[in-house]
């Protein structure tokens, strides 16, 4: 268990509350929050920066974890955080060995292909208070 890797995403608002999201060049190929597994003995918050800033180039601050959910797939668990950008005139940009595109969404039209378990970590990081989603 100690072993097991962890998971970890951002979900990234600009100034006019559209999500930012990445489509990877491998998996399901759907569009998803930034994000990815831990390396060893990085926590979920060291996860989350890494995996943002090498996905999409920017550097962000953690305002709040919004979800821990469970992850039987991959046999994990998966923390989602509510980050916004340091800079505000980053422009984010894809490591194309990861991201084939990145782009922010309105809320209310996410992209398609777009997985359930995405929706809903967008629309629970949205809600006022922090939830956990565990058996």
């Amino acid at each position: 268990m100690a072993d097991r890797p962890l998971g970890a995403a951002a979900v990234i608002l600009d100034d006019v509350g559209r999500v930012l999201l990445v489509n990877h060049t491998y998996g399901k190929l759907n569009w998803e929050v930034p994000g990815g597994y831990s390396e060893p003995g990085e926590s979920a918050l060291e996860t989350v920066l890494r995996e943002v800033r090498q996905e999409t180039g920017l550097a962000v601050v953690v305002e709040r974890l919004t979800g821990v959910y469970d992850d039987p797939e991959h046999d994990t668990h998966h923390f989602v955080m509510l980050c916004h950008q340091q800079e505000q005139t980053e422009v984010p940009r894809a490591d194309l060995s990861e991201v084939s595109t990145l782009d922010y969404w309105p809320v209310d039209a996410l992209p398609r292909p777009i997985s359930d378990f995405t929706a809903r970590r967008i629309q629970d990081a949205l809600a006022e208070t922090a939830s956990q989603h565990l058996p």
